[in-house]
């Protein structure tokens, strides 16, 4: 299992933007998808965005035209840039890192995000 390390969470006010990034132990090169989940509190975890091996990437219909999910290969990193916050963004975000074949299912541990209005 590859380990993941999330950073970049903080408080900013509605309006603001802030970039997460995930740091992978290992090479993320062959990864399938690199996914972004948020989990609200009182709320289920869902899936903000995710990001193929090819580079393609796709949004939860909540943050399109605001978010923006990147991954450099050469650094092992997967980056979401949020911009337009919202108080509803507020929440903790887990990276996650997907593979079919050898089954790899990794999760980091989170990072705070708290968007004030």
């Amino acid at each position: 299992q590859v380990q993941l390390v999330e950073s970049g969470g903080g408080l900013v006010q509605a309006g603001g933007s802030l970039r997460l990034s995930c740091q992978a132990s290992a090479s993320i090169v062959s990864i399938d998808i690199m996914g972004w989940y948020r989990q609200a509190p009182g709320k289920q975890r869902e899936l903000v965005a995710f990001i193929t091996h090819t580079g393609a990437p796709k949004y939860a219909d909540s943050v399109k035209g605001r978010f923006t999910i990147s991954r450099a290969n050469a650094k092992n990193t997967v980056y979401l840039q949020m911009n337009s916050l919202k108080t509803d963004d507020t929440a903790v975000y887990c990276c996650n890192a997907r593979k079919i074949i050898p089954t790899i299912n990794s999760w980091g541990q989170g990072t705070k995000v708290l968007v004030s209005s």
